[in-house]
């Protein structure tokens, strides 16, 4: 049983003149904790750094983009550690956003982190599912 559940972080990157508006990881989380009574945090795991927006980018641009870009709060780490963490996304596309955010909270001392995510994007072309 999962004792806490921690959306990525949405992106406030007004330094390259866009936001997201609208939070659909959050979202999902919210619906979540509803259903099955899972606490949900959304403010332990934050954007420490601004990052471009990943959909003009390949796989590794995407992966040296995030990378260092989460980080637990410090006021937040009691919360995190020990605990068996979900992190909550609404795409997973290549995976660096969610393995970034992963990171964090296991250096942040997380006894698991597993990623939940509502939907996925596959390239056919090159993997099949």
């Amino acid at each position: 049983m999962y004792t806490i559940a921690q959306h990525c972080p949405t992106l406030h990157n007004t330094a390259f003149g866009w936001s997201r508006r609208y939070n659909q990881s959050g979202a999902l989380a919210r619906a979540i904790e509803r259903q099955i009574g899972v606490k949900v945090t959304s403010e332990a795991l934050r954007r420490v750094r601004p990052t471009q927006q990943q959909i003009v980018l390949s796989r590794s641009q995407r992966a040296s983009n995030v990378q260092g870009a989460f980080k637990v709060a410090a006021d937040r780490t009691a919360e995190i550690q020990g605990r068996r963490i979900v992190l909550i996304d609404d795409v997973l596309t290549s995976g660096a956003t969610a393995d970034a955010c992963a990171r964090a909270l296991l250096r942040a001392k997380a006894a698991q982190v597993d990623v939940l995510v509502f939907a996925r994007v596959v390239d056919t072309h090159k993997a099949p599912i």
